[in-house]
């Protein structure tokens, strides 16, 4: 019994894990996504810059110059930005080592580009784009985004009708126009960072509660089908052994009936296990996706509106399995579940494609497991039948169950 509900916790442990795993590796594409655009943008602002002053006749040497001075700023604000993917709530505002290098480099490129255009923006551009990368509060750092983006557009605007003049038309625009508004698509996706780190915090917890107070109602459980079995247990025994003295055969009675309620404690405890250990297979499904996923396969499961009435009891073991199966050796690409009825009998299959040098037809799970012929002996044990097919590098197992109706595995999963 006990390895039972031991069972049931590492189960939960277990969906706890993969749900984390599934949800850091949703928000860390969004992550990748929102770097990549301020990286980006940064590259377009200073190829666009050198290509304007080659165009504005500024001369070889200066926008060489300024593409180095250009690119070294950018590989200076790398640190400050990949390294707010995994920054603490209260971390402080500057992290000497990741901020300070990058604010001397677009202090100094700032200075450079600026005399050698004679653009406000292009100077204050790097300085302002460092210092946005700073750990500013949240309630800090829209501010300072607010006013660094007007301070731009204001500058931008001096240049447009006192710096530049007639040379507006030669690629200029496009320059202060990124200029201005690469601020805020910093600030933009470094907020979307953080809201969907808050959101996945959140979910995560939200998971780890509901597994916390699963545990609690297991425990309570336990706890009053032991306690009132064992009470009662006591009871008995007490009262047989002071009968024992005075009335021999009313003490056997009592240790008879102590015996019959320890079969039913025993009796009570398999049934709580199984009810807690019983999952509908539409959850063993998503289960197994969820699993798969995990291990970076693409894998979809399709279900039968009434999967709720298939035997869980047949079913569930076998697409564990056919799961641990395809993990340990699958190509790991590919796996398409279904579960459908039909005939008056359900029918579970799973594909997948097959692992490099696999061989030709694999009878176990390796590692313990049931494997092939396991899950042909549990099919067996319910009148069932067991398929398996190879197709190139498909790989396909089927199971078919009579239907039956159910309604046992319906008590047992609700």
């Amino acid at each position: 019994m006990t390895s039972q509900f031991e069972f049931a916790a590492s189960a939960s442990t277990a969906a706890e894990v993969r749900t984390a795993l599934r949800l850091t590796r949703s928000i860390s594409a969004t992550w990748w996504y929102g770097a990549l655009a301020i990286v980006i943008s940064q590259l377009i602002i200073v190829a666009l810059l050198v290509d304007t002053l080659v165009e504005g006749g500024a001369g070889t040497l200066r926008a060489v110059g300024i593409g180095v001075g250009g690119m070294l700023w950018w590989l200076a604000t790398l640190p400050p930005l990949f390294g707010y993917r995994h920054r603490a709530i209260d971390a402080p505002l500057m992290v000497w080592r990741k901020h300070l290098p990058s604010l001397l480099v677009a202090t100094a490129f700032g200075l450079a580009a600026g005399l050698v255009t004679g653009v406000w923006v292009v100077g204050v551009l790097p300085v302002v784009q460092a210092a946005i990368l700073l750990n500013w509060p949240p309630g800090v750092r829209l501010r300072v985004v607010l006013a660094v983006t007007g301070l731009l557009v204001a500058l931008a605007l001096i240049d447009v009708r006192l710096t530049l003049g007639e040379n507006l038309a030669a690629g200029w625009p496009q320059v202060l126009f990124l200029s201005t508004v690469l601020p805020v698509v910093t600030v933009s996706s470094l907020w979307l960072w953080d809201v969907l780190v808050a959101l996945d915090q959140a979910r995560t917890s939200e998971a780890r509660l509901a597994a916390t107070h699963e545990r609690l109602r297991l425990a309570t459980d336990v706890h009053d089908l032991q306690g009132h079995h064992l009470q009662v247990i006591a009871l008995q025994l007490e009262l047989a052994e002071r009968l024992m003295p005075r009335d021999p055969e009313a003490a056997t009675e009592q240790l008879r009936a102590a015996r019959a309620s320890v079969d039913d404690a025993r009796q009570g405890t398999r049934d709580l296990a199984t009810r807690f250990r019983s999952v509908p297979l539409s959850d063993e499904l998503a289960n197994a996706v969820d699993l798969l996923r995990a291990a970076c396969t693409d894998a979809e499961a399709v279900a039968d509106p009434d999967a709720a009435t298939a035997p869980a009891s047949a079913l569930g073991p076998v697409i564990r399995e056919t799961t641990t199966n395809v993990l340990r050796h699958g190509g790991g690409r590919w796996a398409r579940l279904s579960l459908t009825r039909s005939n008056g009998s359900w029918r579970y299959e799973i594909s997948n494609d097959i692992a490099t040098n696999a061989p030709r037809a694999p009878q176990d799970g390796g590692g313990g497991g049931s494997g092939l012929e396991g899950l042909r002996r549990r099919a067996a044990e319910e009148d069932g039948d067991l398929e398996v097919r190879r197709d190139g590098e498909t790989f396909t197992v089927v199971v078919t169950v009579p239907a039956g109706d159910g309604s046992a595995d319906e008590e047992v999963a609700g």
